[in-house]
């Protein structure tokens, strides 16, 4: 059994600790200045009801946020945003009251040029007879000070489709300078007088394709004025290639034409067809299709079988006899290049009228051929023509003209100018 050992008062002094603030032995609780014999007297001191010495009182101790016998009631924060606002100087004020009268007349100008835009798309459709309402576009800010003055200084608009004859014009545009607005009131807006106009038309050559009712023609540019048409079309229940090539310029003020050459319609590699009553028109077999008959001796006997093929091609009596025995002769006779350039000068619709079984024997639909010869050179050219005329504008003042035409890669440009015209109003 371990002996118990007394616990002492005597402690040894270390930093921040000074011996003579341990009292002597049998001193109270302090010493004569006021030093504690152990901290835990200080602690315990710190309970005993004194809390007006003690320095953790202003800490430790809570005010209640308000009385029990107080009601409650929320901060008043606009009373704290006009103290601020009442701290502002006269010129900064000033200043604020500024800016919120412009952006509040700012957008009076944007509501008023919008129903400016509306109510002159409305009325073009209307005079144009459109089916949908044009783009309209007023520059110029401020515009309420324009519509004070009852003049617009530049309004642009664009009309993605117009027609005019075969056609439908696939974008109009145009700008007008100085537009007199017509009306009673300041928002009363019933019709307007351009004294300036230019713009231009686009015939795009996909819309095109497309309007001419004949989708398996491309046309494209070539040149300055020239247009080229690829492509096939229905004749006789046969697809035929075609190609035409147009000149395209203008015709009076309010116009452009068509002038359509070259026309051509290939029957495979057998035939070409051009449209016409010209000697280098009609029906006429290709240099392959000549080849590959006179190749044949049973088919060139039968060519030379024929008298109006021999007098066409001017081959004497003699030299067909000879042929007619001699497969030499007939070769000679058939594969010189005079016997060849005369074959493929002859047409066939001459020839194949009184002599139908030849078409059979080149490999050609007999039907083909009325279908051809119905197609006459007016009717084809007629189906390929980009010509057009401007619809006649609403009213009887002003004018617009065409100045310049110019064909592009995607289609006909032209370009446009008037004055004096009106919409709407009393014209």
């Amino acid at each position: 059994m371990r002996t118990p050992h007394r616990i002492s008062n005597d402690r040894i002094p270390f930093d921040g600790w000074q011996e003579e603030s341990v009292p002597p032995e049998g001193a109270g609780p302090a010493g004569p200045a006021g030093r504690y014999a152990s901290p835990y007297d200080e602690l315990a001191d710190l309970d005993d009801g004194r809390r007006g010495d003690n320095p953790l009182d202003d800490v430790l101790h809570e005010e209640p946020a308000y009385r029990d016998d107080e009601e409650w009631s929320p901060p008043d924060h606009r009373s704290r945003g006009r103290r601020r606002f009442g701290s502002l100087s006269l010129a900064v004020k000033g200043v604020v009251a500024v800016l919120v009268l412009t952006a509040f007349l700012a957008l009076a100008d944007r509501w008023a040029v919008l129903y400016a835009e509306h109510r002159a798309a409305q009325q073009l459709k209307k005079e144009l007879k459109l089916t949908a309402a044009p783009e309209v576009e007023i520059e110029g800010f401020p515009f309420l000070t324009q519509l004070a003055d009852r003049r617009v200084h530049e309004l642009k608009v664009t009309v993605p489709d117009v027609a005019a004859d075969r056609i439908t014009l696939a974008k109009v545009q145009a700008t007008a300078q100085n537009v007199r607005i017509e009306g009673d009131g300041l928002t009363d807006i019933s019709g307007a007088t351009v004294d300036r106009m230019r713009g231009e038309v686009l015939l795009s050559f996909a819309d095109l394709n497309r309007e001419l009712g004949a989708s398996q023609v491309t046309f494209t540019g070539h040149g300055h004025n020239r247009v080229l048409a690829r492509g096939t079309l229905p004749v006789a229940g046969h697809d035929l290639k075609v190609r035409a090539d147009a000149t395209i310029q203008r015709l009076g003020a309010s116009g452009i034409s068509t002038d359509i050459d070259n026309m051509s319609l290939a029957v495979g590699d057998l035939a070409t067809y051009r449209p016409g009553t010209g000697a280098d028109q009609g029906l006429h077999l290709t240099p392959k299709s000549v080849d590959r008959l006179t190749a044949e001796t049973d088919k060139a006997r039968r060519l030379l079988s024929i008298p109006a093929i021999v007098h066409r091609v001017g081959v004497p009596a003699s030299a067909v006899r000879q042929a007619e025995r001699s497969d030499a002769k007939l070769s000679e006779l058939t594969g010189s290049p005079r016997f060849v350039k005369k074959v493929m000068g002859m047409n066939l619709i001459d020839i194949a009228a009184d002599n139908p079984w030849l078409l059979q024997k080149l490999g050609i639909d007999p039907n083909l051929l009325d279908g051809l010869t119905k197609l006459t050179r007016p009717e084809l050219a007629d189906r390929l023509s980009l010509a057009f005329q401007l619809p006649k504008l609403p009213g009887d003042h002003g004018y617009v003209r065409l100045r310049d035409v110019k064909v592009e890669k995607g289609g006909i440009r032209v370009d446009l100018s008037g004055a004096g015209l009106s919409v709407g109003g009393s014209g």
